[in-house]
């Protein structure tokens, strides 16, 4: 249909005409309410909302000098948050000049940490240096 026929039946009815898909040729539109039609997208909107699940980023803390088994019951954590289908973020905490240690010492010490972690998971964000210390990523696979 014209647009002009169209805009003019919309007027008669006391309606709105609303664009419902400009790239399709010719661009499709509906004659109805404008209020009607906001209402149903955000009610749209809220369905999918609901249906999405999530996921939040969990932080699990370790010093250079934690001992083994203070890194077995990070790990245990570790494990909880990966079961719940969350993403966890590593932080391994450098103070002072221990941030300027040989970065093969200090990533062998994030490597035994990751090693106590006996679900599997994958690395989503490699250890990255940060302020206070290095920051990664792992999620469950």
């Amino acid at each position: 249909m014209d647009t002009s026929k169209a805009l003019e039946l919309s007027l008669e009815q006391g309606l709105d005409l609303i664009e419902v898909a400009a790239k399709a040729v010719p661009p499709v539109v509906r004659i109805m309410d404008y209020g009607k039609y906001q209402y149903q997208k955000e009610k749209e909107a809220r369905q999918s909302a609901k249906k999405q699940k999530e996921i939040e980023i969990k932080g699990v803390r370790i010093g250079l000098n934690t001992s083994l088994h203070d890194m077995e019951l990070k790990a245990r954590a570790a494990e909880e948050f990966l079961a719940e289908s969350n993403k966890v973020r590593v932080e391994f905490i450098l103070r002072g000049r221990a941030k300027y240690l040989d970065r093969n010492f200090i990533q062998g010490r994030l490597d035994t940490f990751l090693k106590l972690i006996t679900t599997p998971y994958k690395v989503t964000a490699p250890a990255l240096k940060g302020p206070r210390g290095l920051n990664m990523t792992i999620e469950k696979e």
